[in-house]
């Protein structure tokens, strides 16, 4: 048997003679109860997801976080928890089982050299991730989950109805009022939740701003203010590409009157908030 990173239930390679038991201890390691991988191998939240799913005999049907990265959410860390939806409660290090009821429609099937795995669908991983942990972190998942799908409110909305009595509904309203598909990035959602929370008024996302030779998308602001708020990864810092075309892009957006406020990891909460209180205070009186 070839060292593939794919994982693989070692009873199964036993008993179909691809390896004997010698083999399987000297180049695999056991990352679940039964279920290896290469031992040098360094798994992505995707084989993560097919060895929990393997762990459960191809039983579970993946949800949560996992479910949204296999539906092409961005932003979730390789090492978060693999939720299935399965009976077994005594799950391994690094999974979470639930018991939770699946309705017709909640569940499709994705293809992996595994073999065909169930997963939640977007509307129902929506519904059960709005429903559990912190806000702000389930609000930054649907955020992204939204955008990779083209998922809406109402659909999770419509899912939700049918499941009276689930706890966690109140929050998952709460969430659903909050979530924006516009943020691209987990810090441009903190950033909007944050001014949200300071009582400002609700930005918008994605501003675009035409002029005769480009077109710009500012991440989050108010167009009627014509203010702007922007938050500058790492990367702004460290391509001088990236540095020089940002210093233009602000000089082109000042001159057509736009005060734009760049927030960078190291700014301090209340300093955000009373840069940007500042510059709305101070348009009010030319309000368009």
């Amino acid at each position: 048997m070839s060292a593939d990173p794919a994982p693989f239930i070692g009873s199964e390679a036993l008993a179909r003679g691809l390896l004997n038991r010698h083999q399987l201890r000297s180049r695999f390691r056991a990352e679940l109860p039964d279920v290896y991988v290469p031992k040098e191998a360094s798994l992505s939240l995707r084989q993560r997801t097919v060895a929990a799913w393997l762990w459960s005999r191809r039983n579970a049907t993946v949800a949560g976080a996992a479910a949204a990265a296999w539906h092409g959410t961005r932003w979730i860390d390789d090492q978060v928890p693999v939720e299935l939806i399965h009976a077994n409660p005594r799950a391994p290090r690094g999974v979470i089982t639930r018991r939770d009821e699946l309705r017709d429609g909640e569940v499709q099937t994705v293809p992996s050299p595994s073999g065909d795995i169930a997963l939640t669908t977007p509307e129902r991983t929506a519904f059960d991730i709005g429903r559990r942990g912190q806000v702000r972190t389930a609000v930054a998942r649907l955020d992204a989950l939204f955008r990779a799908t083209n998922l809406r409110t109402g659909d999770v909305t419509r899912l939700a109805l049918s499941h009276p009595g689930k706890r966690g509904l109140a929050q998952l309203a709460s969430v659903l009022d909050l979530v924006d598909a516009g943020a691209q990035s987990p810090r441009e959602t903190y950033l909007r939740l944050l001014l949200i929370a300071a009582g400002l008024p609700r930005p918008q996302t994605q501003i675009r701003v035409v002029t005769d030779e480009y077109t710009y998308h500012l991440d989050l602001g108010w167009e009627g203010h014509m203010v702007a708020v922007e938050y500058d990864g790492d990367q702004h810092r460290t391509d001088r590409w990236q540095f020089v075309s940002d210093i233009r892009r602000l000089e082109r957006l000042e001159r057509l009157g736009w005060v734009v406020i760049r927030v960078v990891a190291e700014d301090r909460p209340a300093d955000i908030v009373r840069r940007v209180r500042q510059a709305l205070e101070s348009r009010r009186p030319s309000v368009r």
